[in-house]
């Protein structure tokens, strides 16, 4: 189930939100809230509901083992349990068939993969669940004995399947201390931030994807330059829709119930640097490797530059294989992995901020690498991404010169142009900073307008992607597969 679809938008959000708030008591609520969300995982494969469930209750489990053997040998004992049997879980269903696929290749042997289906979000959830037990052995969360408590923070559905990735810290009070009451101001900044997120994913994301999709997959005989360069600047920016549009969902269904996620996105697309694209990308999978990888390898604080690049290899490797089992999502990580070093190694971010000329030049480099870093990880593999790569910049396979343009790359251009130029202002803050200055500049009585405009922007926004939701139209989730 996806938030995008009919089902979750007229039948599961409303049952779900009209039970929460017909039960009183917070420990009933929870209880409501975690029924709900195990349905909301298993409606598309009901399976994989107990591989969540067997991972929810080993994680609780180990992590009380932890509190009571913690200072002794014990405690290191079963955290290294359960990084293995977490990561196990992990390769089993993420990478076992990618292995063996490659031994076969490498070695000339015929094992046969067993063909696993990944289960949906198993990045996100087996990652929660690991910091929780990382945090109980630091000391730096207290532990749960309730294990409905432990499970409720894992499958909390709004997060459930494609982040953010929560901190247990920043929501274990607010999992038995936040209000039972109906909080009028919450859920209307929740049905806000929801219905921006829903248009972020409807109406610009999906658009920009087909026209993605039809660029990466034309036949070489038809491809042209003009055509791979709007492909992969429609993916661009149909995956920071994408992706930010279902953090907004999150984190808007999370505040109607009550719950403060932290942000995902901030803006990632102005940014400066590589350095400062990956503060403002995937804020809670960068804070994750940071916290749990880099900082724990010494990070950037240590005596040589040989254990830095080291740290920064083995974070951006993971990093890299996180996001999938192939070849592409290796390099792309190793592809971050040499910018990163470059810039600490030679502290770029900050001379080039020294002048202005500088700072505008790096910035498009900047804009440029990471445009190089998407067809790599939008790529099938790195023949793909190669072949793509040269039609970018006008070589056929026979080495032939491609042509700039034809009347399908035309057609494409004039059937997106419209949409492209809304995402390059909705991809900066320049609007939310205008109406804010609006709101806060003009008398009540205009803000009173503006209000009202507002909201009826909004409706007619939901009104739209119910329409488009409806007929059912193209509605992929690309960080549903990670």
């Amino acid at each position: 189930m996806i938030f995008s679809s009919a089902i979750f938008l007229f039948v599961f959000l409303p049952l779900c939100l009209g039970g929460y708030f017909l039960i009183r008591p917070l420990r009933w609520k929870n209880i409501f809230l975690l029924v709900m969300s195990l349905c909301f995982y298993g409606y598309g494969e009901p399976k994989f509901v107990y591989v969540m469930t067997l991972s929810i209750f080993v994680n609780w489990a180990l992590g009380i083992g932890v509190d009571r053997l913690r200072g002794r040998l014990g405690a290191k004992a079963l955290l290294a349990l359960m990084i293995v049997y977490n990561i196990g879980i992990f390769f089993v269903y993420k990478y076992l068939d990618f292995a063996i696929l490659n031994i076969d290749r490498f070695f000339g042997v015929s094992f046969t993969p067993p063909g696993n289906v990944l289960p949906i979000g198993i990045s996100f959830f087996t990652f929660q669940a690991m910091s929780y037990v990382i945090d109980v052995y630091r000391g730096t969360a207290r532990v749960q004995k309730n294990p409905l408590n432990t499970a409720l923070y894992i499958a909390l559905f709004p997060p459930l399947i494609a982040g953010p990735i929560i901190r247990y810290e920043s929501i274990a009070d607010q999992i038995t201390n936040r209000s039972n009451h109906f909080n009028l101001m919450d859920f209307t900044y929740g049905s806000k931030r929801f219905i921006f997120g829903l248009a972020k994913k409807i109406l610009l994301a999906n658009a920009l994807g087909m026209i993605a999709d039809r660029a990466f997959d034309l036949p070489a005989q038809n491809a042209t330059v003009l055509g791979a360069w709007l492909g992969i600047i429609c993916y661009t920016f149909q995956i920071y829709f994408d992706f930010s549009g279902y953090s907004d969902m999150a984190i808007g269904l999370g505040r109607m119930f009550g719950f403060r996620i932290d942000e995902n996105f901030n803006y990632p697309y102005i940014a400066k640097s590589i350095t400062e694209f990956w503060r403002r990308w995937h804020i809670s999978l960068s804070s994750w490797f940071r916290d749990y990888v880099y900082f724990p390898l010494g990070g950037s604080r240590v005596k040589s530059k040989r254990r830095l690049v080291f740290n920064l290899f083995i974070t951006w490797m993971l990093t890299g294989v996180w996001h999938g089992a192939g070849w592409n999502f290796i390099a792309w990580g190793f592809f971050y992995f040499v910018l990163l070093t470059i810039e600490k190694l030679f502290d770029i971010p900050k001379k080039t901020g020294r002048s202005p000329v500088l700072s505008v030049v790096y910035r498009i480099f900047t804009i440029l690498c990471f445009m190089i870093g998407w067809v790599i990880f939008r790529a099938g593999n790195l023949g793909s991404a190669i072949a793509y790569f040269r039609t970018m910049f006008g070589s056929a396979p026979g080495g032939q010169a491609l042509p700039l343009y034809n009347e399908t790359a035309l057609f494409f251009l004039k059937d997106i142009w419209l949409v492209l130029v809304i995402c390059v202002i909705a991809c900066t803050p320049v609007c939310k900073n205008l109406w804010e200055r609006l709101t806060q500049a003009s008398s009540p009585g205009i803000r009173r307008t503006l209000n009202i405009a507002g909201d009826v922007y909004r409706i007619f926004l939901l009104i739209a992607c119910a329409g488009f939701t409806v007929i059912g139209s193209y509605d992929p989730f690309i960080y549903f597969n990670f």
